[in-house]
């Protein structure tokens, strides 16, 4: 009777969510793309791709030299939004969910009573499984996992792929882990990997015997303890919800998008969801961060400013153009945007408070701008997101740039995401789930990029002292790196 979560992992979901809808797809090697670019990375991949070394944080000039015949499709988080939807409603007919879904892909659910009986979870497990056949929804399969705790019914969903279903007992800890590398463990990253290795924990078999204070030190704070109680069945009670510390967006630019006009053009449009965002979370911000990235240079252009508690969008919308108005002047002359293009922008608005602590404005622009911002927000509220906005924002649209994408802890929601006319607004289902999954892709994604600029990048010479010129808003001119002798730095094809 220790058995208490029954876990739901959905295999190589993007994935399996395409070859769902295209039969053509099925039993070939998929990869799944946020845009269609030689520069970007897998974020899913389906078995056939994983068996041949493709996976997720992938760059796709790798997978398809690793596997020649995968098969590159562009997300459609509308899509997989909806199918969630679907198998979570399969799912709830075999066994309530815990809360709320813990992913797009991932569910936990909560065994009681009779249900923490080996035979009875196992066959509650099978149901879920046969129900998701009965409804037509294979491919897409799932692997399950049952334990003490959500932690390690997590690790025994990964344990058996694809359509496993594994059983971790109290009685078999803590050996029934010591065959996994440590890696495998959910919370154990790169970092926190080479932090354990330091503390001479190479393995999860010293992982396991290590002391609570021990963990607590390399951890360095209650995370370790709470780690040390996973590994031995018990559920640490859940975290409580923290104030919001910022809001913002981030967006890999569209090769077409790839010009001074269509990155500013972007970072307006994703300001403006993060400020409609800020409201909505009743805070205002006392700080902006801004980041751009280039293609073919290491520097990144970036700004963090500092103003009074604010919430406007037309406020915040100048902030940022003053900000980035040095660099808009360089691409008429120092910056060679032909050469260097805008790769990705990243907007954040910090150093957040709540809306009842702002004193109110003593200046006639602020309450002209307030009222205009309330305006905006009824009507995108009532019409659609978008269907008013600011013209620095045209282009951006036209060109369908930085749609809603989907976290894998927060489906989007709608009214501040979703763009009119975008297919994921008629889904009136899009309440919270594409930002965590994001931001998963994009740690990989930067990882892979910079292992391959390590692997390719020539030995370094021995330095001489040289003067190094100042550049121009934010940035300094490096050399030209000797890997890309042109340093066009253009986006190559896919195939």
């Amino acid at each position: 009777m220790t058995l208490r979560c029954l876990f739901v992992d959905f295999n190589s979901y993007f994935a399996s969510v395409e070859q769902f809808d295209h039969k053509e797809l099925r039993g070939r090697p998929v990869g799944v793309v946020p845009v269609m670019a030689a520069t970007t990375c897998c974020i899913a991949a389906s078995p056939e791709a994983k068996r041949v070394g493709v996976k997720t944080g992938t760059p796709v000039h790798e997978a398809l030299e690793r596997c020649p015949d995968i098969m590159i499709v562009q997300a459609r988080p509308a899509r997989y939004v909806e199918l969630h939807h679907r198998l979570i409603a399969a799912i709830e007919d075999c066994i309530p969910i815990d809360g709320k879904p813990l992913s797009i892909d991932e569910v936990a659910c909560r065994l009681i009573g009779r249900e923490r009986q080996r035979d009875q979870a196992i066959a509650i497990a099978r149901k879920i499984k046969q129900t998701l056949v009965d409804r037509e929804l294979s491919p897409i399969l799932c692997s399950i996992g049952i334990a003490p705790n959500t932690f390690l019914a997590k690790t025994a969903s990964d344990i058996q792929k694809v359509d496993g279903l594994t059983v971790i007992e109290l009685s078999d800890l803590p050996h029934a882990l010591h065959g996994l590398q440590l890696h495998d463990l959910c919370g154990i990253g790169p970092s926190m990997l080479q932090r354990l290795i330091d503390a001479g924990i190479d393995t999860v078999a010293k992982l396991t015997a290590a002391p609570r204070e021990h963990l607590r030190a390399i951890w360095g704070g209650i995370e370790g303890e709470r780690f040390w109680a996973q590994l031995r069945g018990i559920e640490p009670p859940s975290r409580q919800r923290k104030t919001v510390a910022s809001v913002g967006h981030s967006h890999v630019l569209d090769p077409q998008m790839r010009s001074a006009h269509g990155m500013r053009s972007v970072m307006f449009k994703l300001l403006a969801k993060a400020a409609m965002r800020l409201r909505g979370e009743r805070c205002q911000a006392r700080g902006m961060s801004l980041h751009i990235r280039f293609v073919g240079k290491e520097q990144r252009f970036s700004r963090d400013l500092s103003f009074a508690p604010l919430d406007d969008t037309p406020t915040l919308l100048q902030l940022m153009a003053d900000a980035i108005e040095p660099l808009m002047r360089a691409a008429d002359g120092r910056w060679q945007v032909h050469r260097y293009p805008p790769l990705s922008v990243a907007v954040s608005l910090t150093d957040l408070q709540p809306s009842t602590a702002d004193t109110a404005s003593l200046f006639p622009d602020r309450h002209r701008n307030q009222a205009l911002t309330r305006v905006l927000d009824q009507v995108n509220q009532r019409y659609g997101h978008n269907r008013l906005y600011f013209g620095t924002m045209q282009h951006a649209l036209e060109q369908g740039a930085a749609p809603m994408r989907i976290p894998f802890q927060h489906i989007p929601d709608q009214a501040t995401e979703a763009d009119v006319g975008d297919p994921a607004h008629a889904d009136p289902s899009m309440d919270e789930l594409w930002l965590q999954r994001e931001r998963q892709f994009k740690a990989m994604a930067e990882t892979a990029h910079r292992q391959a600029r390590e692997r390719s990048a020539p030995k370094p010479k021995p330095a001489t002292p040289s003067h190094q010129p100042s550049g121009v808003g934010g940035w300094v001119r490096k050399r030209r790196n000797e890997a890309d002798p042109d340093g066009r730095g253009t986006t190559g094809s896919l195939f």
